[in-house]
């Protein structure tokens, strides 16, 4: 498949892969939803609000978007990324020392932890630097877990605060923090957003988008082909990168120059693009488809 391809790129005059399912900030699609999202999130930033939620259904470009902030955030911000935390407050703790360069060794305890934690954010306060926890896939989070990060909020300096939490998730972290159990920590979010799928005439763009910055034309995908590409995926871009990505392999091997509605039809019809996408009755039906880093 490697070589295939290499040869495809070649084919259709691109540099480099268009549809990588590897969260690429170079191949950003500014959507509206998108610049919006953005748009909260650095009004999040900018602000230093507490908490800051960005949710989106899976394959929505949450983590590509994030992926952009973390490489155009200032040099007097330390960030600390964690993926995917799990166990219980002291392992949470462990992961956020860890995001952040720090030592955390298995045989301190939860209050030798909080305590390195806490002289940390004073020190990065006192030198003049803002400190920035990312919890993506947020939405595996604990109650627990949550209510830790909140107490973590409350480290301050005055009346300064010395941390701010990012939470990206699926739509189900929006339905945890609204629980009545929660109350407290949604007070604390200052800024959220929802990233939804992209409509029929987002697709069609995104796809352009993509082939262009790949340095092919941007008319490789007819336009009823990018419209049954739409149909397929309910606009969920991870998707439509899987679903894309293949067309151009199918074209590739009968030797076309574009992508027509008969070329996805047949990717659809051979089952090779199996779609994760749950059936939801406001989509369209599926066709026969099967850091750890310190700034």
């Amino acid at each position: 498949m490697g070589t295939s391809i290499d040869i495809y790129t070649a084919h259709f005059g691109l540099t480099e892969r268009p549809f990588s399912l590897v969260p690429d900030p170079d191949f950003l699609f500014w959507s509206a939803p998108h610049k919006r999202a953005y748009g909260m999130l650095e009004y999040g930033l900018v602000t230093r609000a507490p908490i800051t939620l960005v949710t989106g259904e899976v394959g929505a470009g949450k983590t590509t978007l994030l992926h952009h902030m973390l490489r155009t955030v200032e040099s007097d911000v330390r960030i600390g990324l964690i993926s995917n935390a799990h166990g219980d407050r002291g392992e949470l703790l462990r992961w956020v020392l860890l995001a952040l360069g720090q030592p955390a060794a298995p045989q301190e305890t939860y209050v030798d932890l909080f305590g390195r934690f806490q002289q940390y954010l004073i020190a990065e306060y006192a030198a003049g630097r803002r400190v920035i926890l990312v919890f993506d896939e947020a939405q595996n989070l604990s109650r627990e877990s949550l209510e830790e990060l909140r107490m973590f909020t409350n480290i301050n300096s005055g009346k300064d605060e010395l941390l701010q939490l990012v939470l990206v998730g699926q739509p189900e972290l929006r339905d945890m923090v609204r629980r009545p159990d929660l109350l407290q920590f949604a007070q604390r979010v200052a800024a959220a957003v929802h990233l939804p799928a992209m409509d029929a005439a987002m697709v069609r763009a995104y796809i352009r988008h993509r082939l262009e910055v790949a340095g092919g034309a941007g008319d490789i995908f007819a336009p009823s082909a990018a419209d049954m590409v739409y149909e397929a995926t309910g606009g969920v871009p991870r998707l439509v990168n899987q679903l894309c990505d293949l067309c151009l392999v199918y074209a590739y091997t009968k030797e076309h120059r574009r992508v027509l509605r008969l070329t996805v039809q047949q990717v659809l019809d051979d089952g090779v693009f199996f779609s994760a996408r749950p059936l939801d009755a406001t989509l369209p039906p599926l066709r026969s488809v099967p850091i750890a880093r310190t700034s």
